[in-house]
């Protein structure tokens, strides 16, 4: 796996000059030779690219349809040392009838020839003045130039990494879209050729169709349309093109700009793979496909350097803000407790309250849920207990929060209890082993249960997604409660999330304690010590943990890949020592501590990735 999963894709809008198909031809040549030294595999160009797609009848002249494919020969031969793959926009004459369609050409030959299937007759389209359908040609293989071509609409081609289909320009557009069937039939990219014209908000409505498509199939979605060489008459072209994989835009030309646009992306060929394995329902359609005809084309794989975007924060979508985006799942938390208190006809919350992150998410969703509910903050019952390892920093802003919140505050000392049981158990305190630490945590639920109990009340958790991936959680501790609030969300979003409530809010004092909790190191505070006990020495990094766990979930990528994308998100952040020696870290403490997480208590899913054991993660328990 030279490139670790990932296919340079490129697409090119050349400046067309409208019946000189010599001159395009020489624009496509050129275009293939850059897109080639930047290691791409595929370059697909614009409808009927070779002759200008504006042409009108001319399309019809002898002259014209015979330097087309002249000038297709040209640019084959001249093409020929490359090893990149061309898709070219032209009209093939067969039995009698004109077809808009695309050739496929690679290593001095045409390897397949794919046709129009939707003939667009409509306000300022009227192609079957000149065209026909693909649907009206039986055969499945055509003479082009001398040559035999494996030809029809279900033609894919399989290269040495990934496999591709064509479609052309309203094939996209209609009901059922044809590149349904090829994703259908087993192409992961598609590509279109295009001669779109502009008008007012058409672009973002074709953004959205084909960031939509590639996200329904499970592929990517290459997009080129026509370019200002074919601007005339009535209609003005722009050569809109992009690249879109699983929702995502990856890249897009600039509109309004004149001349050559060529543009690439790192296609992760994996992710759509993966994609298509989970989604059983793409998997019931792919057995009412027929079988498709595969054009084999072995192309040597390229080694390139990665040049994809890699966010350091995969569970962010780049098309909407952040502060957007914590205020959904702020929302979903709050709107899941309102539905489980109602459900349970339960009227107080108890919850754990240490001045660290976790516990002071779950008191603000636990205060905003009473507020829309019209129940007053007085029924949460805000414990703080503080033990051993216990900072003045934290048990400051805790009761900070608690007071600014109007929430009924407890405060209970857990040492002496904990005393009282180190002698029960023969356990020396002056050694701060598991043993210390977890009998501080099991007190601390202890409590919280018999609290609950006491005031009628449900037990809200408060750990995260991070620390369950982890297993930094004490068993029958704080890895239990009635309902875990966080249970959905990454230790680096819980930071953002309290970061964005803190500047949004106008109680001042309240807003300066949550940012000073951000700014605390995250701690268990278990033991004593200068300087304090901070988790990220001892597991790692949680924003590395959190990207190990959004690929190793969602995708199932290995080590290997995984790495290397952590390089590129975290270049400016961690060595590449650091990212591999907390990645083995993660592995092996995420596949050990299944045991955790399959008696996990309800709680919300918030983001993709979850670790509920009764729906995303069903996994043994005792892995080695």
């Amino acid at each position: 796996m030279v490139n670790k999963g990932f296919i340079r894709i490129a697409t090119g809008v050349i400046d067309t000059e409208m019946c000189d198909c010599q001159k395009n031809a020489e624009l496509m040549a050129e275009a293939m030779r850059k897109a080639d030294r930047q290691g791409a595999q595929l370059i697909t160009f614009p409808e009927l690219s070779m002759t200008g797609y504006a042409i009108g009848d001319m399309i019809q002249y002898r002259f014209v349809l015979n330097s087309c494919i002249e000038s297709l020969v040209w640019l084959v031969d001249k093409t020929r040392d490359l090893d990149i793959i061309g898709v070219i926009g032209l009209p093939i004459e067969v039995r009698g009838l004109l077809l808009n369609a695309a050739a496929v050409i690679h290593n001095g030959k045409i390897i397949a020839a794919v046709p129009k299937t939707y003939i667009p007759n409509y306000k300022e389209f009227y192609e079957e003045r000149w065209y026909a359908s693909g649907d009206s040609i039986g055969a499945d293989e055509i003479e082009i130039a001398g040559q035999n071509v494996p030809f029809g609409q279900g033609t894919l081609i399989q290269t040495s990494e990934f496999i591709f289909g064509i479609e052309i320009c309203e094939d996209l557009w209609a009901p059922i879209p044809v590149s349904n069937k090829l994703a259908l039939m087993g192409a992961e990219v598609i590509v279109n050729l295009s001669a779109s014209d502009e008008v007012l908000n058409k672009h973002s409505h074709l953004r959205n169709i084909v960031r939509h498509q590639s996200s329904a199939l499970n592929a990517a979605y290459v997009y080129c349309s026509a370019g200002g060489g074919e601007s005339s008459t009535d209609l003005l072209f722009t050569g809109k093109a992009g690249i879109a994989e699983c929702g995502d835009v990856l890249a897009e030309t600039e509109r309004f700009a004149d001349g050559e646009k060529l543009i690439f992306a790192d296609i992760d060929i994996d992710r759509i793979r993966a994609e298509r394995l989970r989604c059983n329902t793409f998997w019931h359609s792919v057995a009412e496909m027929p079988e498709p005809r595969i054009v084999k084309c072995k192309n040597k794989v390229k080694a390139t350097k990665l040049e994809r975007n890699i966010s350091p924060s995969p569970y962010f979508c780049n098309e909407r803000s952040e502060n957007e985006q914590s205020q959904e799942m702020f929302d979903i938390q709050v709107t899941a407790l309102m539905r489980k208190l109602k459900n349970t006809h339960i009227g107080n919350i108890v919850v754990g309250i240490s001045g660290g992150l976790d516990s002071t998410l779950a008191l603000l969703v636990a205060t905003e849920t009473f507020r829309r509910l019209g129940i007053s903050p007085e029924h949460i019952h805000a414990v703080t207990m503080p033990g051993y390892g216990t900072s003045e920093r934290t048990h400051t802003n805790a009761h900070t929060i608690m007071k600014r919140l109007g929430v009924t505050t407890h405060e209970i000392p857990i040492s002496e209890a904990c005393d009282l049981h180190f002698r029960q158990i023969g356990h020396d305190k002056e050694i701060h082993d598991t043993t210390y630490e977890n009998v501080q945590a099991r007190q601390r639920t202890f409590i919280l249960m018999n609290l609950a109990n006491k005031y009628n009340g449900l037990v809200l958790g408060t750990g995260d997604l991070s620390e369950m991936a982890l297993g930094w959680a004490t068993f029958n501790g704080d890895q239990m409660s009635m309902y875990g609030i966080n249970c959905g969300i990454p230790k680096t979003l819980v930071r953002r999330i309290v970061e964005y409530i803190a500047s949004s809010i106008s109680d001042k004092e309240l807003s300066c304690s949550l940012m000073d909790i951000v700014d605390t190191p995250i701690s268990p505070e278990l033991v004593p010590m200068e300087g304090g006990q901070v988790t990220e020495d001892f597991v790692g990094p949680y924003p590395l943990h959190d990207f190990y766990i959004f690929y190793t979930l969602k995708y199932g990528y290995g080590r290997e890949k995984i790495i290397e994308m952590a390089k590129i998100a975290f270049r400016d952040q961690y060595s590449e020592s650091e990212i591999a020696k907390w990645y083995d870290t993660f592995w092996r403490r995420f596949r050990r501590q299944q045991f955790k997480r399959s008696c996990l208590p309800d709680g919300p899913k918030v983001t993709c990735i979850s670790l509920s054991p009764r729906g995303d993660l069903r996994m043994p328990s005792d892995l080695k």
